[in-house]
């Protein structure tokens, strides 16, 4: 019926705590079959998270479009295939999970559509957001995964504010340590009362890093990209990450942060990718972790809908 192409995305860019994110060129691609009189969910992965992800109803993509189905007044699905390439490693920092909510968002709608005999691809990107968003609590990886390239957004009473800010091209290395850091668990670490000198802090920073991001100023980002309000309780809890940190900017990195939640670090730079990754590599070796990392992209262009041949 329908397929989804979504991007990877980091979160937060140091201080822009649950409001910005990018798109970046790392992708997880999800199908829809329906067939009728089917009365199971398959789930087929490979890739990434091959043999981890639930292979029916539990898996995250059906749990979201059955939810959204009965959120929009339509019937549940009694049965369906899902086919799942996955290039966006699990528990990485790089929205994997938002991917999948993003996807069952995505399906509901066009089952929607397609039972009210209109075209499964004409979905109202605005209204899948704003359910995205309800759905994940935040926008910073939703948004830029829907949108594409630099998204700042925030939800409020009348929906969800969201202004994509055109920037100017920067890689970026993501290296990312196997060790299980889930978002509930980082969002744990967090203390539930801050500074006010480290809210001002985070939100002039937060200013300038999409100044800096806009503009391609260099100088800015090494200033900016500093935070006060989750990477001091989420760093020290993942082994070799603050020392990671320290050795992608002393291999050529403009700037580096936790990639979302973490555990990956992503780093900004304009030359000496591999060096950089390999540092970081080397770090997380040192704290006895294996990791990868990759030379990504900021990706301009965000999900692609599209039909299935028939």
């Amino acid at each position: 019926m329908i397929r989804v192409r979504i991007p990877a995305t980091t979160a937060n860019l140091g201080p822009g705590f649950d409001c910005m994110g990018l798109a970046l060129d790392l992708w997880n691609t999800f199908e829809l079959h329906l067939k009728d009189g089917a009365d199971r969910f398959l789930v087929h992965s490979d890739g990434e998270g091959i043999g981890q992800l639930p292979p029916d109803e539990r898996n995250l993509v059906v749990q979201v479009m059955q939810e959204e189905l009965a959120h929009l007044g339509e019937e549940p699905l009694r049965g369906a295939r899902i086919v799942a390439h996955n290039e966006v490693p699990a528990i990485s920092g790089l929205g994997s999970s938002s991917t999948a909510t993003l996807a069952g968002v995505l399906f509901a709608h066009a089952i929607a559509k397609h039972r009210h005999h209109h075209d499964p691809t004409d979905l109202d990107l605005h209204f899948v957001l704003d359910r995205a968003v309800a759905i994940e609590g935040h926008g910073d990886n939703v948004a830029p995964a829907l949108l594409g390239g630099f998204v700042v957004v925030m939800p409020d009473e009348s929906g969800v504010l969201t202004q994509r800010v055109p920037h100017v091209p920067i890689k970026t290395v993501v290296c990312v340590p196997d060790f299980h850091f889930p978002t509930h668990a980082a969002r744990a670490a967090l203390p539930e009362l801050y500074k006010k000198s480290d809210a001002i802090y985070n939100i002039g920073r937060a200013m300038l890093v999409a100044e800096a991001l806009r503009s391609g100023d260099d100088v800015m980002l090494q200033r900016a990209m500093n935070d006060r309000i989750h990477e001091p309780y989420r760093l020290p809890l993942i082994p070799g990450g603050k020392e990671a940190k320290a050795a992608a900017l002393e291999a050529g990195a403009l700037a580096v942060a936790l990639s979302g939640a973490g555990p990956g670090i992503i780093a900004f730079a304009r030359s000496g990718y591999d060096r950089i990754g390999r540092a970081m590599k080397n770090a997380f070796t040192a704290a006895e972790l294996e990791s990868r990392y990759w030379v990504l992209d900021v990706s301009p262009s965000g999900t692609h809908i599209g039909r299935l041949p028939v």
